[in-house]
C-alpha cells in the first residue's frame, strides 16, 4: 500500500543552525525540541522513513515544526529563517524524492513580503502553505493577511493549518497568569484550530475565496465531536449575544455555517485514537481526509505515531476505495503530489 504522510515536520540543516546561532526566541526552541534528532537530523529522519518504507510505498510532504517563524524575531529575521526553510525542503525533495516527495511552506507573516515568499516557494515547487492558527495574537481573518490566502486560492495551493498556544498566551481561568499542566496544548491547541476555521468562516473569507482550499490539522480539532453546536447551534447565531447582532452574519453568508465547515480538508494526526479517527472520518467524509502522522513527536521520537496511525486506519472498517483515497490519492489531489 502506499501512503503519503501529509503533515509532518523536519527543520533544513541550514535553518536549524541559523536557529541556534540566532539570539532570542529562535535559539530557545526548548529542550522537547533539541531532545528529538529525527526532526533536524537528516540521517536520523531517513532511518526513520526507511522503516516504513521496507513494507510499504511510504513518503513524507515535510513541513516546519514549531514554533510559528513569525514568533521568532523581527521581520528581517523571520524573512531570513523562511527562505532558508523553504529553500532547504526545496533541496530535500529534489535530493530524496523516494523519501519525501513534497513540502509545505512556511512564510515570514509578520513581514509585509510574506505574499511574496509565498510566490518563491511556490516556484520552487512548495506543495502547499503551512500557516498557524493566529500570528503572534492577531486572527487570519484580519485584512494585511487576505492576501495570502488570496495568492494561494488564485494558485490552486491549499493552506495548513497547523494549532499554535503557549502556556503564557491564555490561561484557564481569568484569575490566573498562565495555563497549567499543558492543558495550554492538550485542549488548547485543538480551540485554537477550530477558533480559526471559525474566523475564517465567519469573516465571510471562504466567499471572498470560493477557491480557497484550507486542511484543519488533527482531524479538524473539535469541529467533528461539536458537530451538534457547529450545526444546529450556529444556526441561532445571535441568540447568545446581546451587545452585538450576529443575524446580518448569518445573512451575509452564502452558506449555512454548518455546510462550510465541511468544505475543509483534515488529516488523521490524532495520535492512533481510534474513536477520533472514526469521528472525523464521519464527519468530512473519505474525500476530504489526507493521511499524516504528525511526526516526530511520540514518545519514539520519530516512528511511534506513523505506526500507531497506520495501525488506527487498518483496523477502521471502510472499502479499498476509501481506504486508497485516504492513504495516498486525496493528497495526491490536494497537494499535486505524483
Amino acid at each position: 500500500m502506499r501512503y503519503i504522510d501529509a503533515f509532518n515536520h523536519f527543520f533544513p540543516k541550514a535553518l536549524w543552525d541559523k536557529m541556534m546561532e540566532s539570539e532570542g526566541a529562535a535559539k530557545d526552541i526548548g529542550k522537547r525540541m533539541r531532545g528529538i534528532p529525527c526532526i533536524y537530523d537528516l540521517d536520523e529522519r531517513l532511518k526513520c522513513v526507511d522503516m516504513f518504507r521496507k513494507d510499504n510505498d511510504y513518503s513524507q510532504v515535510i513541513s516546519l515544526g514549531m514554533p510559528p517563524l513569525e514568533s521568532l524575531g523581527t521581520p528581517e529575521q523571520v524573512e531570513e529563517f523562511a527562505r532558508l526553510g523553504n529553500d532547504g525542503m526545496a533541496e530535500l525533495v529534489q535530493k530524496y524524492p523516494d523519501h519525501f516527495c513534497g513540502f509545505l511552506a512556511s512564510l515570514p507573516m509578520n513581514s509585509e513580503n510574506a505574499t511574496k515568499e509565498a510566490e518563491r516557494a511556490f516556484a520552487m515547487g512548495a506543495n502547499a502553505l503551512q500557516i498557524h492558527t493566529n500570528i503572534n495574537g492577531d486572527p487570519l481573518d484580519h485584512p494585511k493577511y487576505f492576501g495570502v490566502f488570496e495568492l494561494a486560492a488564485k494558485s490552486g495551493k491549499p493552506v495548513f493549518l497547523h494549532p499554535s498556544r503557549g502556556a503564557a498566551d491564555l490561561s484557564d481561568y481569568k484569575n490566573e497568569s498562565k495555563s497549567k499542566y499543558e492543558i495550554w496544548w492538550t485542549f488548547g491547541w485543538p480551540y485554537e484550530t477550530s477558533a480559526a476555521m471559525a474566523r475564517l468562516v465567519f469573516s465571510g473569507m471562504m466567499d471572498k475565496l470560493p477557491e480557497l482550499k484550507v486542511l484543519a490539522h488533527h482531524l479538524g480539532a473539535m469541529v467533528p465531536y461539536f458537530e451538534g453546536r457547529v450545526g444546529p447551534g450556529w444556526d441561532q447565531l445571535g441568540k447568545r449575544t446581546s451587545d452585538e447582532d450576529y443575524s446580518v452574519v448569518l445573512a451575509g453568508l452564502k452558506k449555512r455555517p454548518f455546510d462550510y465547515f465541511k468544505d475543509f480538508y483534515a488529516d488523521t494526526a490524532v495520535f492512533g485514537s481510534k474513536p477520533a479517527t472514526e469521528c472525523g472520518l464521519a464527519f468530512y467524509g473519505e474525500d476530504k481526509v489526507l493521511f499524516a502522522s504528525d511526526s516526530p513527536f511520540d514518545p519514539e521520537k520519530g516512528p511511534g505515531y506513523i505506526r500507531d496511525t497506520m495501525k488506527v486506519l487498518s483496523e477502521v472498517e471502510m472499502s479499498n476505495e476509501m481506504r486508497e483515497k485516504i492513504y495516498f490519492k486525496n493528497a495526491q489531489k490536494l497537494l499535486g503530489v505524483k
